[in-house]
């Protein structure tokens, strides 16, 4: 119980990733606000929560929307009363598609989810954090970030820019008892992989040394140490979570 008396906001917590990490923080003793762009996998996860003898409450939120954010943080602090923690898990893949075949629409979407919605929650939590004296917040990039895959230009830029922006924020409050660092899974089960061509897949599987995709549980752990006061002295890093694909 780590984390007892600690509030924690997971974003894209109605599924895969962030629904792993919702449960790994709540068993350390954190409240959870499971916020999704799914209200009903929300209200799911965090029914399952509440079952289960955890402190649990849905929110809904688009994190591409400023309004929305705020609202989002104004109803934890009003329900739970302070903010401890956030870990930035929603996201979306886009298009997979030459990139002279971009679409402007979907350039814009997938920086809007990916970057722009790290970037509002990060700034919606951040004032509270430092007042108390008090933060931990985790993003979630993507190896890909490091490595440009192909026809995912817009995915793979979104996600570069996390880490940059989680390197910035970290060194700007590293004085402030507030540490910002963010966790670059390889492929990891669930639904992005499942909308991928087997040829698709399978190409992106061949980098792996393991040989296996990553599990949300794995991706979990790495964040439940970088939330904990063993990680107190880590900031502005960088976390690989790869099965030996990146090795930098």
């Amino acid at each position: 119980m780590k984390l007892a008396g600690k509030t924690a906001i997971v974003t894209g917590a109605g599924q895969n990733i962030g629904k792993a990490v919702a449960f790994r923080l709540a068993k350390e003793g954190a409240a959870v606000v499971v916020a999704d762009i799914n209200l009903g996998n929300a209200e799911l996860v965090a029914r399952e929560l509440n079952e289960a003898g955890f402190k649990a409450m849905p929110q809904y939120v688009n994190v591409a929307v400023k309004e929305e954010v705020d609202e989002m943080v104004n109803k934890s602090v009003e329900h739970f009363g302070r903010i401890d923690i956030l870990v930035n898990v929603a996201g979306i893949l886009g298009p997979s598609v030459p990139f002279k075949e971009i679409a402007e629409s979907d350039w814009d979407k997938v920086i809007a989810v990916n970057l722009k919605g790290t970037y509002l929650c990060c700034q919606a939590v951040v004032g509270g954090m430092m007042e108390q004296g008090y933060g931990r917040i985790v993003n979630i990039s993507s190896v890909s970030a490091k490595e440009g895959n192909p026809r995912l230009a817009p995915y793979v830029s979104a996600k570069a820019g996390v880490i940059a922006l989680t390197k910035s924020i970290g060194k700007e409050i590293a004085k402030t008892g507030v540490t910002v660092n963010c966790v670059t899974p390889t492929m990891i089960e669930g639904e992005m992989v499942n909308n991928m061509t087997e040829e698709y897949f399978q190409s992106l599987l061949a980098k792996i040394p393991m040989g296996r995709l990553g599990k949300p549980e794995e991706v979990a752990n790495v964040v439940n140490f970088l939330v904990s006061d063993e990680a107190a002295y880590v900031t502005a890093q960088c976390y690989d979570l790869s099965g030996g694909r990146s090795v930098y």
